[in-house]
């Protein structure tokens, strides 16, 4: 089962993600696989990073991102990433190249904050649910638009009635270079900021929100310290 929804939002911020390009890290920085952290909470809501792929990851939800396609983008290395190291590819391939398809097709063009619900066959990946969030043109990518996707994210997270969620940007999966911190930060901000929303909507008896008890943020190896760096920055904004 498929569900279609474009959502047209003005730009004023915009996107999140974790699987993004960083200044290159020492050794000692990358974290092995399956490592996870709490990095720590806003109004009840844990934030964990964990360095771990979208087709792999255990949760009620997955958030995806893609860009508009261009013939081959997510295989071409480089600019993308490595396929053994790819979280996209490994997505689009436990889905029988489904991703790819919807892209090429036009069915889902990946226009910036586009969405698609896509429900996975049991035993391809590990999410019960796979929420794709469309980029637009990876030739106009700014770090900001994490901000307005990670909105649209906890927007639908809450509309599904899902208790937790997992979100990986994909960014470096698809070759685009941005500062890790900054574009994870975002992330948190514009899911709290909408999570916020919806609390006071609540509070005046115009809301029916089911609390969001954890988000976890994907990560690569190499890129999880400094995620984590953006991360807690936020977390702190929000709690001060």
């Amino acid at each position: 089962m498929i569900t279609r929804n474009i959502k047209k939002v003005a730009c004023i911020g915009l996107y999140i993600s974790m699987l993004i390009t960083a200044p290159q890290l020492s050794f000692a920085q990358t974290a092995a696989v399956n490592t996870s952290k709490i990095w720590g909470k806003v109004d009840g809501i844990t934030i964990e990073g964990m360095v771990q792929g979208p087709s792999t990851e255990t949760t009620q939800l997955q958030i995806a991102c893609v860009f508009e396609y261009t013939e081959g983008d997510i295989f071409n290395s480089p600019p993308a990433l490595p396929e053994a190291v790819n979280g996209m590819v490994h997505l689009d391939k436990s889905l029988n190249g489904l991703i790819t398809d919807l892209r090429k097709s036009g069915k889902f063009a990946g226009h910036s904050l586009e969405t698609i619900l896509i429900t996975p066959p049991s035993g391809t990946i590990g999410a019960k649910k796979l929420l794709l969030i469309g980029l637009g043109d990876r030739n106009k990518f700014t770090p900001q638009l994490m901000q307005q996707v990670a909105t649209v994210g906890m927007e639908e997270a809450l509309r599904l009635g899902v208790a937790e969620y997992a979100f990986a940007s994909d960014l470096k999966d698809a070759g685009i270079d941005s500062p890790t911190a900054e574009v994870a930060g975002y992330g948190v901000t514009g899911a709290i900021n909408a999570y916020r929303t919806q609390v006071y909507l609540k509070n005046k008896k115009m809301s029916n929100l089911k609390p969001i008890k954890k988000i976890t943020l994907l990560a690569g190896p190499a890129f999880f310290v400094t995620a984590g760096e953006g991360i807690t920055k936020a977390i702190a904004a929000f709690n001060n």
